[in-house]
């Protein structure tokens, strides 16, 4: 998919007044354009430049495509006080999330990630690994021989009331009913094929009006939830040691409801609908790979013998890992990160403004043939110890880098290879959905239409 690159490298001197090539004779116009009708595809003509640095503008907003570790990896780490989130971000998530984690810069967003981190050591986090094989098989007790799944809802589900019962401590049926409406909602208006992803959320458009109508719903559950924590804090004075818990403590309960909610939300969109979707993937990838699913099975069956996969067995599955780091590569549901600088940078030998918008595909990145044999296949033997120390940092980022990378990675990682042991003990998948995949760049990189596959019990 991506095309071997011959541009300048990451580090070329920078020439005053030199510009890096663009997409499009009338970049505005034939970058919205193509952006509108094919998100996936302007990305694709963005990986098929040979060039690491792309200019690009879309809909007035000047932005660069960066597309070599060493680049993403100065962004990233290196550099990475001297740039942010950006306007783009808050002008398309500010009004979700714009308090949470994700979003939050400077003091504020060092004070509340330090707060949260307990919650995500690894030895906190391996407490969590019964409540997920737990669910996973009750997955898996959901799941008939024969039966044609649909695996997305299937496993939206399953990553639901992991999260709900392990970081939240809440009965997460209720609040799922006010979620996924929200998120299906803000789905459809954050589409780039969408009229509503370049409008501000007050102009009464259909799908304005149902994510204001959805987040009302949303917001007031939440209230609901955070009234009985308060109550029964008060009630036996002590305190839980979950994520609802530590945001509660922040403040000594000063937290207001703005910024809980965009707190609450942030973590149920990251650890949710992300988590979901490497499940679903990973699914259809073992589907049809059938030569890949079958030396799974052999390490479940010889190393588990139908036993349920605690936290320490993960380290005697090696392929298991393999096989998720692969899908990772192929299907990061966090498809590409955004930053902005905050003064004038040089970047692969050119200068980029203050108000450039930069975009750090994982999309392209990680199916770039200078980094990966055959990029587009689905082989999880490339990941070898040897692979891995020739292969550059940022030649692979699925839960970002840096000073902000992901919270969650860890527990993701072991939730999905958990999930994956626990239901492919008991089944075998056969593809009904046939590849390529049609996806969509929406608030995560996500399926458009249904991932079907046949469960078959072993």
């Amino acid at each position: 998919m991506c095309a071997q690159q011959v541009g300048r490298p990451a580090d070329a001197p920078v020439t005053p007044g030199d510009r890096p090539p663009s997409l499009g004779r009338v970049p505005v116009v034939d970058n919205t354009v193509a952006m509108v009708r094919d998100p996936l595809a302007f990305y694709d003509r963005v990986g098929a430049h040979e060039a690491d640095v792309v200019g690009y503008n879309v809909a007035g907003t000047t932005g660069y495509f960066l597309t070599h570790p060493d680049l993403v990896e100065r962004v990233l780490v290196t550099d990475a006080g001297d740039y942010e989130k950006g306007a783009l971000l808050q002008r398309t998530l500010g009004k979700f999330v714009g308090e949470g984690l994700f979003l939050l810069e400077g003091e504020e967003w060092q004070r509340q990630r330090t707060a949260l981190q307990p919650a995500f050591y690894r030895d906190r986090i391996e407490t969590y690994g019964e409540t997920m094989t737990d669910f996973a098989a009750a997955t898996a007790d959901e799941w008939t021989d024969g039966e044609v799944l649909d695996v997305r809802p299937s496993m939206q589900s399953l990553t639901l009331r992991i999260l709900g019962k392990t970081l939240l401590d809440v009965d997460i049926e209720t609040t799922a009913d006010a979620l996924e409406p929200l998120l299906s909602a803000l789905r459809h208006r954050l589409d780039p094929r969408a009229l509503s992803a370049y409008l501000p959320l007050w102009v009464p458009t259909p799908i304005n009006r149902r994510v204001n109508r959805s987040l009302a719903t949303f917001e007031a559950t939440l209230d609901d939830i955070v009234a009985a924590r308060r109550q029964e804090a008060e009630a036996t004075r002590e305190a839980r040691d979950d994520v609802l818990s530590l945001l509660l403590a922040m403040d000594e309960g000063t937290m207001d409801r703005e910024r809980l909610g965009d707190q609450l939300l942030t973590f149920l969109v990251a650890g949710h609908d992300t988590t979901s979707l490497t499940l679903s993937y990973a699914w259809f990838l073992l589907a049809t790979h059938p030569d890949v699913q079958e030396r799974l099975h052999d390490e479940l069956d010889e190393t588990l013998d139908g036993a349920t996969p605690a936290p320490a067995d993960l380290f005697e599955l090696p392929y298991l890992d393999r096989v998720l780091s692969e899908v990772l590569r192929l299907y990061p549901p966090a498809f590409t990160v955004f930053r902005q600088p905050t003064a004038p940078v040089s970047l692969g030998g050119y200068e980029i403004a203050p108000d450039a918008q930069l975009t750090l595909p994982q999309w392209l990145v990680h199916r770039d043939a200078r980094w990966y044999d055959d990029p587009d296949v689905f082989r999880p033997d490339r990941w070898t110890d040897d692979f891995e120390a020739t292969l550059p940092d940022y030649a692979y980022y699925p839960f970002g880098g840096g000073p902000r990378h992901c919270i969650g990675m860890r527990f993701a990682r072991m939730e999905a290879k958990l999930a994956l042991a626990t239901i492919a003990q008991r089944f075998a998948v056969d593809p009904v959905t046939e590849p390529p995949l049609e996806l969509a760049m929406q608030i995560t990189l996500s399926p458009a239409e249904p991932i079907e596959v046949r469960a078959r019990q072993r």
